[in-house]
């Protein structure tokens, strides 16, 4: 195993400790509102001190993405080419009110091109690992995409906005053609966790807009490790940049990324 996927995997699961202290306590939570519908708690910021200091102490001159505190730069040197990428918990809404669905979300990327996936799961205790090149893992399990061909018959994650509505009736608009075209659309609120049960196969395909790095960064990983297929609405590998992400199996891909992109105007495509 990778030294830096070791220490991710340490850090995601300090992480995991914090934030399952704080879920016996919820009455206790203090509760701050970013934007409308977006919150952030104290846990949030404690889960990304433990896991900031762990990565630090191990690469000092990595710089560093995360959610809450924003953009950290590294001490530079060789080391400046590289950035962790962390969300220390996706799905707070789902926290706040006790839903047990959420997930600690750390990558690790070189010059843009993330190269190390952890993404933890303190409910279940579940840990998905990927490293570039060297295949995906479920708590040190392989794990590879479905073998669902069809769009008919495949279960498909999505998210929906809750804090800009300019594209709600677009949204609509795909999730009622994908309700008659799919055996199902699950929306469970935790973008991280959904990208992984693409990758070990619990859905067949994926698809939201407006997503920030750190939800997408560990999970899209893991499914190209899993051998699914993963791209912003062209095609093409820029959903780290544009935050709209398709995936999905092989087959189930294409049709999936041909339905939501022909409801978007070639603007809003990327």
């Amino acid at each position: 195993m990778h030294p830096a996927l070791n220490i991710a995997i340490k850090a995601a699961r300090r992480a995991g400790q914090v934030i399952n202290r704080a879920s016996n306590e919820l009455d206790l939570l203090k509760v701050a509102t970013k934007q409308p519908n977006d919150f952030v708690t104290e846990v949030d910021k404690a889960a990304e001190a433990a896991i900031i200091e762990t990565l630090q102490d191990a690469y000092p001159g990595y710089g560093i993405l995360a959610e809450e505190s924003g953009q950290t730069d590294g001490k530079g040197g060789a080391d400046a080419e590289y950035q962790w990428i962390i969300d220390p918990l996706d799905g707070t809404t789902n926290f706040i009110h006790g839903l047990p669905q959420y997930a600690v979300s750390i990558a690790l990327a070189k010059a843009g091109q993330v190269e190390q996936a952890v993404v933890y799961d303190p409910n279940r205790n579940e840990l998905f690992t990927a490293s570039k090149g060297a295949g995906a893992f479920l708590n040190e399990r392989r794990i590879r995409v479905s073998r669902r061909t069809k769009l008919q018959d495949a279960l498909i994650g999505t998210g929906f906005p809750y804090r800009m509505f300019d594209q709600i009736d677009t949204y609509l608009a795909i999730f009622k053609e994908l309700a008659q075209k799919t055996a199902g659309q699950r929306r469970p609120g935790a973008a991280a966790l959904d990208l992984c049960y693409v990758a070990c196969g619990r859905y067949d395909g994926f698809w939201e807009l407006g997503l920030s790095p750190w939800d997408m960064a560990a999970g899209s990983l893991l499914i190209s490790e899993a051998g699914g297929l993963v791209s912003d609405l062209r095609g093409d590998a820029n959903y780290l940049d544009t935050g709209n992400i398709v995936a999905g199996t092989p087959k189930v891909f294409a049709p999936l990324l041909k339905i939501v992109g022909d409801h978007l105007p070639e603007n809003h495509r990327g």
